[in-house]
């Protein structure tokens, strides 16, 4: 942002309380000057025992971390957000989110103390013109955020924003909307979609979770399938999941999942490389792969 259009938008701010705080103002005159584009992600979380396990899949995450620049902030598409309408977290500093049951005490014990970015919350919903963007300041970061951006981040100095996901609305609503975040890539914004491509709890082979690899036939063939597609740049195909085939519908039971790979395909573009990682199977019904778009 140039000192004239930063002056231009100064001027246009309220003067109450609900005007940002001279911490907020200062982070969006520096943050979103021009950088060289920055990849996507599409992180397979699994679960959140990832946060706190050594494993192949840990050692996956932080091998793509050391690939990365240091961004100026970060955009977490969860899976475990889903609201109706569309939210960006817009505090200064989330709390982090323990949205789930049954673990160990020492993951709860967990803390991811990154800040946020109100700035970013406010770009983010004035670049998105499909829909009115509202700001949150009570959600937080949740697992599917914190439990894979600490294996990238471990110190927790880069701003975290996470961004809601429309249980409303169809796969080519979400994929368009997605790419009105485009041009975020271009401002220090790392862009991640946090997922599994293939999820369906119900069907896990919860006394094969040790072996690894072990998947399912159904879901070996969809998760073959989708990296198909991926590869082909086939994303019609992708957006259009429902009509398949019994093995996508047995890998996509319900949605919420998928769709952070959606955001993250739709914001490739066509020069962008793609490198596959962690794409292991567990427990049979849940696959792991991951991507790097750029």
């Amino acid at each position: 942002m140039n000192r004239k259009k930063f002056i231009t938008a100064m001027a246009a701010l309220p003067v109450t309380g609900a005007a940002l705080k001279v911490s907020s103002l200062r982070e969006l005159s520096l943050n979103f000057e021009a950088t060289e584009k920055f990849p996507v992600l599409f992180l397979g979380h699994g679960s959140p025992m990832n946060a706190i396990e050594e494993n192949e899949f840990v050692d996956g995450f932080r091998n793509i971390g050391k690939t990365l620049e240091k961004p100026t902030a970060i955009l977490v598409i969860s899976a475990h957000w889903e609201t109706r309408g569309t939210f960006v977290t817009a505090m200064e500093n989330p709390p982090t989110i323990h949205d789930f049951g049954g673990f160990p005490q020492a993951l709860f014990d967990v803390q991811y103390p990154a800040p946020g970015s109100p700035a970013l919350a406010q770009e983010t919903k004035r670049i998105i013109t499909k829909t009115d963007v509202l700001l949150d300041n009570k959600w937080g970061l949740d697992h599917g955020a914190w439990s894979v951006v600490k294996h990238l981040y471990p110190d927790a100095a880069v701003p975290v924003v996470q961004m809601s996901i429309d249980y409303t609305q169809p796969a080519s609503y979400h994929y368009e909307l997605a790419k009105e975040l485009a041009s975020l890539r271009h401002k220090g914004v790392l862009i991640i979609g946090s997922g599994n491509m293939v999820h369906n709890l119900r069907m896990v082979a919860w006394d094969k979770l040790n072996e690894s690899g072990f998947a399912w036939e159904w879901a070996l063939e969809a998760k073959e399938k989708m990296k198909q597609y991926i590869m082909e740049g086939n994303h019609h195909a992708l957006i259009d999941f429902k009509n398949q085939g019994k093995a996508f519908d047995l890998a996509i039971p319900t949605p919420e999942h998928y769709l952070p790979l959606i955001y993250s395909l739709a914001l490739k573009d066509k020069q962008d490389d793609l490198f596959l990682f962690n794409d292991n199977s567990v427990g049979g019904s849940l696959a792991m792969t991951s991507l790097k778009i750029g």
